[in-house]
């Protein structure tokens, strides 16, 4: 380009940007910022009159927990949040930290405002101003291109956390491509795979928390980062301070939920399925366990679990774990003989390691032993928490489903990853495509940050998406200049979810189903359009065979048809014109039809059910023929009755899963299909100098979404390691001191068995770091951990920690009469003397990007991230 035109720098400069001219974005580049202090006479903060405001309802995604809000919205400015009292999961006017800083990300200073076209290299940061009709034009063509080749799974899709699923599986199933990629495999495919193998559910369970008598928490820390934490943790208070429930949490860290449990125990990394089998192994000899269940309802049968889990003993899990036996035993025997109002339960602590699968199913297992699977104040389920087409129906036509197959969206590594759902193995896309594994034309991302918070994301994330060989075309689309969107040919600014539309659902933990209605509260800013309404008006692009599934018009009216079998009566009896203003109203609607479900297996099947049907004299499984004429087993003679029973092959509780040994052996190794404990090979025989890494999430921040606001950065910014009071005496550092952090790849599995290999499973030396040190006794003292979701190099000041005007000195030699096309400064600029704790003042900084440390390393089967597994060493500085 002609380096002698004007060229604009900074985000600051967005405002002020004309079409066709260009800017330069450079993440987080060293910049002479000029910032003043408040003066005394400063304003602040504005007193609000919340009476005169207006009240909109909608659906807070500042994390996955999805809480209803109620929105006051005055002279188009979200002012204040709260809960929704009509969620029921919420119930009450509260929200979190998270939920009241929501508004802050609409009045970001430094918002993408444009569509932008790469003009220079990738990643140097030069970009041009083009108009909608452009980037439309563009993304079209080149889609167009990969259908007319033949090859439309060359288009891709890579999605954060979207909550518009519907809407993206139409674009892409219009288009003929199956790869959909997400971030399951980040997140809770194992949670998710175990629960799949054990109930034949598709979600996270609902535990009955307020009607819980014991809890037996493994590695979640629902007092900050669990999936509908919030509205758990206000159960469990309840049922602790008002019923006398117990909780007993097992984790590395003193969490938040740790420290305000009756007991805390330190398991080594990884242990949890010993500890939770040791359990099992005390249930069952002393015969605490609920027969009626076990012989109805349970796969294998009592004598077979009995001999499996005779090895499994207390003293060999204390010698694996370093949780005394004394302990474990005397913790199984409390919580039977609260039962059946218990509870075990996990999250990523557990799930999160080489073995993390079969250790969940270790710890659900236990549920069945004492027979509280569906039972009030139980681990219950059942519910149906999809946005199913039959109750909210989609826009016709609707596109077929992709008949393709890829290694991105179906690694054939990990059979378990789509055998149910589509859980993907997300942190494997970029070395893929670096292998030539798979080949894509267009890829397109959605709020997805993976140079931030993907496993090796400043190394092999960015490595591939910077090559133009292996990503020929990336549009991106995000609400901020992101490190993904650094590395984009095409900027797509996003609304934020504030300003979009969708309908949402959650599991509830009040055991009724409900869905919610996000609906705009503002309109966007400058041209920023929301993603949905993009896709839709590419969709109309591509050509007739496409676009006549995209003829409904806008996202509004996608959401529209989607509620138009909902009442139009509401719960005070007001009238209204369709379901769509019935939930444009309230927000919420519940359906209270139905009985919680409790014991859902016992639920008896009808006549009908039954016309057509037979029962396989073995097993009880009852079958019938389903559409295609082929047997499909929908429910279980038990007690003499038909009953549904579970949704597994055998409509019971699977303990032992055919299935797992079936897939197993495609992959090359035996399995016993039942949830063995396999000691992660990482760890055995752990040198003296070496430790596990481990990572964890704050209240206040969401990985890949909350940095760029202010109010919860301010709160925290920084993460120093937390290391155990007896590991730093030995290395001689105390809080505050400098440690260098180096990582390691993860060692393999058995050389004869290659499906239990690592990937990458060598043991060399990944990357490291330098950062402060926190001196704790609240740390396993083999392990050190830090906390994710900071360290970003883009993102806004607020993200990157720097002080100072939004108006900044450009580089490439323009000097700061380039303030003079810069848009006007906001008239209360937070950053400007907010940010205090930039370095360059005196402050702690924006903290350390661990992921960048952390290996690719799926899990084997599932292909879950092993997150906690990863060995490192430390160094003074």
């Amino acid at each position: 380009m002609d380096r002698r035109g004007f060229i604009k720098s900074g985000i600051g400069s967005m405002a002020g940007l004309g079409l066709g001219e260009t800017i330069l974005l450079t993440p987080n580049a060293a910049q002479a910022l000029n910032y003043r202090p408040l003066a005394n006479g400063d304003q602040r903060k504005v007193k609000n009159d919340y009476r005169t405001a207006k009240r909109v309802t909608s659906v807070c995604l500042n994390c996955s927990t999805v809480c209803g809000i109620e929105a006051f919205v005055q002279d188009g400015k979200v002012i204040k949040i709260r809960g929704n009292p009509l969620d029921p999961n919420m119930g009450s006017h509260m929200t979190c930290a998270k939920g009241q800083s929501a508004p802050t990300i609409n009045d970001y200073p430094e918002r993408l405002l444009y569509p932008l076209k790469r003009v220079g290299a990738r990643g140097e940061g030069l970009w041009k101003r083009i108009s909608w009709d452009e980037a439309y034009a563009e993304v079209a063509e080149r889609i167009k291109a990969s259908i007319a080749s033949g090859h439309p799974e060359r288009v891709a899709l890579h999605q954060g956390r979207s909550r518009i699923d519907a809407e993206i599986n139409r674009f892409l199933s219009a288009i003929g491509t199956p790869v959909q990629l997400n971030h399951r495999a980040l997140c809770s495919s194992n949670k998710r795979a175990a629960n799949y193998v054990s109930l034949g559910e598709t979600d996270w369970e609902s535990i009955d928390a307020e009607r819980c008598k014991y809890f037996l928490n493994f590695g979640a820390n629902f007092y900050e980062a669990h999936q509908g934490g919030l509205h758990l943790v206000s159960r469990i208070v309840k049922a602790r301070f008002d019923h006398g429930a117990k909780l007993v949490t097992f984790d590395v860290r003193l969490s938040n939920t740790a420290g305000r449990s009756d007991e805390w125990h330190q398991p080594f990394p990884g242990t949890d399925g010993a500890v939770a089998l040791a359990m099992a192994h005390v249930i069952v000899r002393e015969n605490e366990i609920d027969h009626d269940f076990i012989d109805k309802f349970v796969q294998p049968g009592l004598e077979t679990i009995r001999g499996w889990l005779a090895p499994c003993t207390p003293a060999w899990a204390a010698k694996l774990s370093g949780i005394a036996a004394a302990d474990i035993e005397r913790l199984a025997l409390e919580f039977a003989r609260k039962r059946p109002a218990v509870a075990a339960f996990t999250n990523r602590g557990t799930g999160a390691h080489y073995n993390g699968f079969n250790s969940e199913r270790a710890v659900v297992m236990l549920n069945a032993l004492v027979g509280s699977v569906a039972r009030p104040g139980g681990y219950c389920y059942g519910l149906e928490e999809k946005l199913s087409a039959s109750r909210y129906p989609l826009p016709q036509p609707a596109p077929p489903s992709p008949k393709i197959r890829t290694d991105l969206e179906d690694p054939q590594e990990w059979p378990l990853a789509n055998r149910w759902q589509k859980m993907k193995v997300g942190q494997i896309v970029y070395d893929y495509l670096r292998q030539g594994r798979a080949k894509l034309d267009v890829y397109l991302s959605y709020t997805i940050a993976s140079p931030m918070t993907w496993p090796e994301g400043r190394s092999t994330t960015v490595e591939v998406l910077k090559d133009e060989k292996l990503i020929p075309f990336h549009a991106c689309s995000d609400v901020v200049y992101s490190e993904m969107a650094h590395y984009a040919d095409l900027i797509l600014p996003d609304a934020t979810f504030l300003e979009r539309w969708g309908l949402d659902i959650r599991n509830n933990l009040e055991l009724t189903h409900f869905v919610t209605l996000r609906q705009p509260l503002v309109p966007p800013p400058g041209e920023a359009r929301s993603f949905a309404d993009v896709l839709f008006d590419i969709g109309r692009r591509l050509g007739p065979e496409q676009a006549k599934y995209f003829q409904f018009g806008s996202h509004e009216d996608f959401v529209r048809i989607q509620c138009s079998k909902l009442p139009a009566t509401g719960p005070d009896g007001k009238q209204f014109k369709d379901g769509f203003e019935y939930m444009k109203h309230y927000g919420v609607y519940v359906d209270t039809s139905q009985p919680k479900p409790y014991e859902v297996f016992q639920k008896p099947l009808s006549g009908k059910q039954l016309d057509g049907s037979r029962v396989d004299a073995a097993s009880g499984v009852i079958y019938r023929p389903n559409d295609k004429g082929k047997d499909s087993a929908i429910g279980l003679m038990a007690g003499g009755a038909p009953v549904r029973g579970f949704a597994t092959p055998s409509r019971k509780f699977e303990v032992y899963a055919p299935e797992v040994t079936m897939v197993a052996k495609t992959r090359g190794f035996d399995d016993d299909g039942m949830p063995t404990f396999v000691q992660i090979p990482s760890h055995r025989n752990l040198p003296a100098d070496r430790f596990i890494l481990s990572t964890f999430k704050w209240n206040v921040h969401t990985q890949g979404r909350t940095a760029s606001q202010k109010y919860l950065t301010e709160i925290v910014h920084d993460n120093p390691m937390w290391i155990n009071v007896a590991t730093a005496k030995k290395l001689g550092l105390k809080s505050g001191d400098m440690v260098e952090l180096t990582t390691y790849r993860p060692l393999s599995g058995p050389a004869d068995q290659p499906g239990l290999q690592a990937y990458r499973g060598n043991g060399e030396k990944l990357g490291s770091a330098r950062m402060r040190v926190f001196v704790t006794r609240g740390i396993h003292p083999r392990v050190v951990a830090v906390s994710n979701s900071l360290g970003w190099i883009s993102g806004g000041r607020a993200a990157e920690g720097r002080n100072g005007r939004r108006v900044e000195v450009a580089a490439q030699g323009i000097g700061p009469e380039a303030a003079k096309a810069f848009g006007p400064a906001p008239a209360i600029d937070d950053l400007n003397a907010g940010v205090w704790w930039d370095k360059k003042n005196g402050g702690r900084g924006n903290g350390v990007n661990i992921n960048a440390l952390l290996p690719i390393n799926p899990q084997p089967l599932v292909g879950m991230q092993a997150w906690f597994d990863t060995v490192c060493s430390l160094r003074k500085v």
